[in-house]
């Protein structure tokens, strides 16, 4: 399912296919760097919640967490910064350098675009567009391809609907899948394609893929973040970028509308990894997407019933609120609470992945489940998928042999979600 011909690419671009005249070359973008000082990668023992939300709220960037201590990147004054405030930190390597050994050493092509060398199942932008068309065309009963707006570079953002009768809007609960929002995080993109090629793939012989679609219409978005994505492999070398491309760059997660700003859960500074952004949704990536979401409240009522955003890593199944380290919030009482808390813990079981509230890793504001959940009452999920830790930046770039185990291993709990929905 998971291999391709590394000229898919350039057959799209010569087809003219579905969105690639568009998506492949938007001018006209400005896309500074982060304009920050080398950093390191240091280790920062943080044993409970409060703990990590300082270290986190400080600007840093977290890449995980691992036996009770953050993973995180630091300019020289972050670092200085945390160590003033009673923080040990254990430098473990130069984010460039590790960067720069995961993608392969010194003697990238500067023009490949393209993933590293041995990471070539990953895939691409274009590549991406190209299995959402695909599988449109396979499967014209069972899916059709559309967008939901434009990256800030000018990218579409596809979104492909598959459902048993995919040109009806049926009286039927709706699931959401999103990936990608954070750039360098593209096993997500490849947990996106799995779901689309296993609901349509699947469909004619497998009875309980079919029973879900029949009764369900699932929407996939593999790519938020296509600008960011694009730019983390520019070169064929990672960047371990996180954002957007608009300035310096905003969290996409981090650019929500509901509590945005409010709880010391995200940074207004541009050049941090958390940057919230000018205002909610200032990102066209969120703000499309989020259009998109309200655009299915029909009748009154939204259609969209349950939703999972895949991230990674650290093997965790996240929910609402992460603003608040409290359980229940205006808005999520103790029946909520406890529904959100069950599915969680049912999808967890199947993947071996640890079920918590968002907050229990470190306080967020502006996140997507939060907003989910407050405008719309839908059931929100983060999934952090693997690896359960890591020792620097790797965690973000397991190697491509690990797509297909590790995007399987999500099967049954996106099945439980479905079914939850209804």
């Amino acid at each position: 399912m998971f291999t391709k011909r590394r000229v898919l690419g350039a057959v799209a671009a010569a087809a003219g296919v579905l969105l690639l005249a568009t998506m492949a070359s938007p001018a006209g973008a400005q896309t500074p760097d982060r304009g920050t000082p080398t950093r390191g990668v240091y280790t920062v023992p943080a044993g409970d919640a409060a703990a990590r939300t300082v270290v986190a709220g400080s600007g840093v960037d977290v890449l995980g967490l691992r036996e009770g201590a953050l993973t995180i990147v630091a300019t020289p004054e972050q670092a200085r910064s945390l160590r003033a405030r009673g923080f040990t930190l254990d430098q473990v390597g130069d984010f460039d350098a590790m960067l720069a050994e995961r993608s392969g050493g010194a003697g990238t092509s500067a023009v490949t675009a393209d993933f590293p060398p041995g990471d070539e199942a990953y895939h691409t932008y274009a590549e991406m567009t190209q299995v959402l068309r695909r599988a449109a065309q396979s499967y014209p009963n069972l899916a059709r391809t559309s967008s939901v707006g434009r990256s800030y570079e000018g990218r579409e953002l596809p979104i492909i609907k598959i459902s048993d009768n995919v040109a009806q809007d049926e009286a039927e609960p709706e699931v959401l899948f999103t990936c990608n929002q954070h750039a360098r995080e593209h096993l997500t993109t490849e947990m996106c394609i799995r779901i689309v090629n296993r609901f349509t793939q699947g469909y004619a012989t497998d009875p309980a893929i079919k029973q879900l679609v029949d009764t369900r219409e699932i929407w996939v978005i593999p790519q938020v973040n296509p600008d960011g994505s694009e730019y983390d492999i520019a070169g064929g070398r990672y960047k371990g970028w996180r954002k957007n491309r608009q300035g310096y760059g905003t969290d996409p997660n981090r650019n929500w509308g509901y509590k945005w700003g409010c709880c010391g859960g995200s940074s207004g500074s541009p050049t941090s990894d958390t940057y919230r952004g000018t205002a909610p949704f200032s990102a066209p990536e969120t703000r499309a997407v989020s259009n998109f979401v309200n655009s299915r409240v029909v009748g009154g009522t939204q259609q969209i019933k349950a939703h999972i955003d895949f991230h990674t890593y650290s093997e965790l199944v996240l929910w609402p609120y992460g603003y608040t380290y409290a359980d229940t919030a205006p808005g999520l009482d103790q029946t909520q609470a406890r529904r959100f808390q069950d599915v969680g813990r049912q999808m967890a079981a199947t993947n071996n992945y640890r079920p918590q509230q968002s907050s229990d890793l470190y306080i967020t504001d502006g996140s997507v489940n939060d907003w989910m959940w407050a405008q719309h009452k839908i059931l929100s999920y983060t999934f952090e998928m693997y690896p359960r830790s890591a020792s620097g930046i790797g965690g973000f770039y397991p190697p491509a042999s690990v797509i297909p185990r590790e995007t399987a291993r999500n099967d049954r709990a996106v099945d439980i979600l479905l079914r939850a929905a209804g």
